[in-house]
């Protein structure tokens, strides 16, 4: 763990701070979810994960139980979950995770936005070797060794356990979302946060005023309504996290 999972931990809280993910991108997440696995939760593992983040970004549920319908219209027969792989500004890795019923249109944004912040758009899985999928839990620390916890979770496929502050975070392989979720419970651990999320294998030291670019190509990303998720490979240093 160490330095680098320190750096993976900077950079989300970091990234919590500058993302205020808006009520459509989650209700966007809610109804995709549907449309692919259906609408009971217990089954569609996405659709809880939609459910966690609907449920922390204080989303109504007069809302999210019109995302729920809408997934299971056709009106959602359209839209596709679709990837763009780049790289910003001296070499920076940016993948982009995008909801869209305009493959062209989303395309033709997202190239202008790498442009304009001196980066470009390159072919899909450019970035398979900087990126790697993970499930991440957040739980409230209730007093548990971080060592032993992983102890009891490694069967349900737990890889590391981090205290951070008044929390746990727990990292493990995407396929064992559901088992490691349904332990939590059954331990009766309070799941603060549950997601999927791209971890860099690669991180890039920059200077600041890379930094500055990298962070204005993300937000022009992340104010497109068909963008969902904005990851890169950024490694922060304590001069970088104080800048946002």
């Amino acid at each position: 763990m160490g330095r680098k999972w320190n750096n993976i931990k900077m950079k989300k809280a970091a990234q919590d701070k500058q993302r205020s993910q808006s009520y459509t991108k989650v209700l966007n997440e809610v109804t995709m979810a549907v449309k692919q696995g259906g609408e009971d939760p217990d089954a569609n593992f996405a659709l809880k994960i939609a459910l966690q983040s609907a449920k922390k970004n204080n989303v109504p549920k007069d809302n999210v139980d019109k995302a729920i319908k809408k997934g299971l219209g056709s009106d959602m027969s359209d839209y596709n979950e679709i990837t763009y792989e780049g790289y910003g500004a001296d070499g920076v890795a940016v993948f982009v995770e995008a909801m869209t019923n305009n493959p062209t249109r989303t395309i033709a944004n997202v190239r202008s936005y790498f442009k304009r912040w001196e980066g470009s758009v390159g072919k899909e899985g450019c970035l398979q070797f900087i990126f790697e999928r993970k499930a991440m839990f957040t739980i409230k620390d209730n007093g548990s060794d971080p060592d032993e916890l992983l102890l009891e979770l490694i069967d349900f496929g737990a890889e590391e356990i981090e205290k951070d502050e008044e929390f746990l975070v727990i990292k493990a392989p995407v396929e064992n979302y559901g088992d490691l979720y349904k332990q939590l419970e059954s331990m009766s651990l309070e799941i603060e946060e549950a997601t999927l999320e791209r971890l860099p294998l690669i991180e890039k030291s920059v200077t600041a005023e890379t930094f500055e670019k990298i962070q204005r190509l993300i937000d022009a990303l992340e104010d497109d309504d068909d963008v969902q998720k904005v990851y890169h490979n950024v490694e922060y240093s304590d001069e970088l996290y104080q800048i946002r």
